[in-house]
C-alpha cells in the first residue's frame, strides 16, 4: 500500500530520534546520508497507513539553506493502535527509549485510550486506540 500521508519533521541527533522512532513501532524503511554521516532523508513507516520522513537539521549558514523550516522540537504526532492494551506497552516503550511522560495512558471520554510523552528534542508524541471519525 503507498502511503498518503507523512509527518515531517527534523532532529538535531537523528541518530537518537532512529531510537526512539524503532522503540515505539515505526520500520525503517531507508535512511539517506551525506559524506558527513547527517540523516538527509529518512523513512519510516507507522503500520501500513502512515509515517514520518525527517532528517537532521540544517544549519542557516548551510549554503545549500532554503526557506523551510530549520528547527526540531516543536511538532506534535498522533499514531493510531489497534488496541487499548498497545496504548500501554507503547507508553512503556517510548519511556524506556528515554521519551519523558506527558501523559499516562487514560481512557477517553470520546472513546479510546491514549498516551503522551515527549522525545529528546521536545517533539510531543500521542499514542492512541481511537481511530478518529
Amino acid at each position: 500500500m503507498n502511503r498518503q500521508l507523512f509527518h515531517a519533521l527534523q532532529f538535531d541527533d537523528a541518530d537518537a530520534a532512529i531510537a526512539f522512532l524503532t522503540a515505539v513501532g515505526f520500520r525503517d524503511n531507508g535512511v539517506h546520508r551525506d559524506e558527513s554521516g547527517a540523516v538527509v532523508h529518512a523513512q519510516f513507516d507507522w503500520r501500513d497507513t502512515g509515517g514520518v520522513m525527517f532528517g537532521s537539521v540544517r544549519r542557516a549558514d548551510d549554503p545549500d539553506d532554503s526557506d523551510f523550516l530549520r528547527t526540531s522540537g516543536h511538532a506534535a504526532c498522533y499514531c493510531v493502535l489497534a488496541a487499548d492494551d498497545e496504548v500501554d506497552a507503547t507508553f512503556e516503550r517510548a519511556v524506556a527509549a528515554g521519551a519523558t511522560p506527558v501523559q499516562a495512558p487514560t481512557d477517553q471520554d470520546y472513546g479510546g485510550r491514549s498516551c503522551t510523552v515527549r522525545d529528546a528534542e521536545g517533539n510531543q508524541w500521542s499514542f492512541g486506540s481511537y481511530p478518529g471519525a
